[in-house]
């Protein structure tokens, strides 16, 4: 039975959610019921992506990413996959009205990380707008459920909390970026030598595009508004920890929230409802 496959396939995005994101996870848990699955699509299939890109060392990346792109455009041509993962996203995409321009801007940033290790600004911002903006705007079509309007007015805030998420994520993860992938994503940034002043400028950036996300965030439909509320606080607590050390502190250790911490943030936004 088709309607088996497709709460199979589910079940592996909502798996690969739980295994790789224990704050995503916490967020969606907070949605509304019905968007829990498509969420997990999306996630799904943007983790697959990043892996091939970040993990899969010593097998082709170059073609398998190659492959990973057809065989999601034939998922969604076709209406079916028999990649559970591509399965369950395809059908968030024709339920939701996923534009294929989003897909593509998205799958072109996987790329980047192929060719590129260093990047300038115009770089950058591309491969911010593919690997966070329009991951936030996907998950914006699913939270919007097709009013057009309220899509429109909250996309530029979607994009924002992308940008603030996958800041964080480079400043979090620098030091591993650096060493064992050989990247540097922050521009006009010398690795041997980060500095005070390239860490307060990239959290300048990084507070500028909260405090615009914060306003799109108040005014998301009550399905999605707590558990997006949720991954910002979380994402808050990161950044204002990341804030208190050094720049030699995260070139030698990975700045984390303790699982105990982030279960305190999903029961104070529980009791609070600050939003």
């Amino acid at each position: 039975m088709k309607a088996l496959f497709d709460e199979i396939s589910a079940r592996c995005s909502k798996m690969t959610t739980r295994a790789y994101s224990t704050s995503f996870s916490l967020g969606i848990r907070f949605l509304s019921r019905e968007i829990h699955d498509p969420i997990y699509a999306i996630y799904g299939f943007v983790r697959f992506a990043d892996e091939i890109v970040d993990s899969f060392h010593g097998y082709p990346k170059e073609q398998l990413l190659k492959d990973f792109r057809e065989q999601t455009y034939t998922a969604i041509d076709l209406g079916i996959s028999l990649n559970p993962i591509l399965n369950s996203f395809q059908q968030t995409v024709h339920k939701y009205g996923i534009e294929r321009e989003l897909i593509d801007t998205f799958l072109d940033s996987m790329e980047m990380d192929l060719h590129h290790n260093f990047y300038s600004r115009h770089l950058f911002e591309r491969y911010i707008l593919g690997s966070a903006e329009v991951v936030g705007l996907m998950c914006l079509r699913v939270f919007c459920d097709k009013n057009e309007a309220l899509y429109e007015s909250l996309k530029h805030p979607a994009m924002k909390l992308g940008s603030a998420f996958q800041k964080i994520n480079f400043l979090r993860d620098i030091k591993a970026d650096s060493e064992e992938l050989g990247r540097l994503y922050f521009p006009q940034v010398n690795i041997k030598n980060f500095t005070h002043c390239d860490k307060i400028k990239i959290e300048n950036e990084i507070a500028g595009d909260f405090r615009e996300a914060l306003e799109g965030i108040k005014r998301l439909p009550k399905s999605a508004r707590r558990g997006v509320y949720l991954a910002y606080a979380y994402y808050l607590v990161l950044f204002n920890k990341i804030k208190r050390v050094p720049p030699q502190k995260i070139m030698t250790e990975r700045i984390r929230v303790a699982n105990s911490h982030k279960l305190g943030i999903m029961l104070q936004t529980m009791v609070l409802q600050r939003i």
